[in-house]
């Protein structure tokens, strides 16, 4: 079908404006959670999560094999929500030899030729400052090359600012010159 990439900062309503996107999409919604309930903190995150989402969706908790799972499921559901493909990055770094790179462009590739509406959520990290560590600049530069491979795919993208939505690719874009 196609991609839906939405995109922003931390907290800037990335999720929530996912599933409002996604409710209105057919009947039979998948929610596909790639967060690791590592520390306290991210088990109150998850919990936050799916209380916000609504019963129709069904979840699956997948932190490593996205792609492979969208490939499995794609023809069971109308819209299928990768929420977020930043943290599922993230472990992959943490797997040794994991072809980072590689498993990015499945990814996308994936999401592109599903038979289901893929909405993609992932956090811009490259408006800061350049990280003091090495492992950190390697984040950022996959999560840039993730975020510019989904754009490019993606026949919708939004950008999500201080909960506002601002259409940066599809119907209604307003591309900056030399787009």
């Amino acid at each position: 079908m196609s991609i839906h990439f939405i995109g922003g900062g931390a907290r800037s309503g990335k999720s929530s404006y996912a599933l409002r996107v996604a409710a209105g999409i057919g009947l039979r919604k998948a929610f596909v959670a790639t967060a690791s309930p590592l520390d306290e903190e991210m088990r109150e995150r998850i919990e936050r999560h799916k209380r916000d989402r609504h019963p129709s969706f069904a979840t699956f908790e997948e932190p490593l094999e996205v792609a492979g799972l969208i490939r499995r499921e794609q023809g069971n559901f109308d819209v299928i929500v990768v929420d977020c493909f930043t943290l599922w990055l993230s472990n992959l770094l943490a797997e040794p030899n994991a072809e980072i790179e590689r498993r990015c462009r499945e990814l996308i590739e994936v999401a592109a030729a599903a038979s289901a509406k893929v909405l993609l959520v992932g956090n811009e990290v490259g408006c800061g400052i350049v990280p003091e560590n090495a492992l950190a600049r390697r984040f950022c530069d996959l999560a840039g090359m993730l975020n510019r491979l989904a754009a490019e795919k993606a026949e919708e993208v939004d950008w999500m600012v201080f909960g506002l939505p601002v259409r940066v690719k599809g119907a209604n874009a307003r591309p900056c010159a030399g787009s």
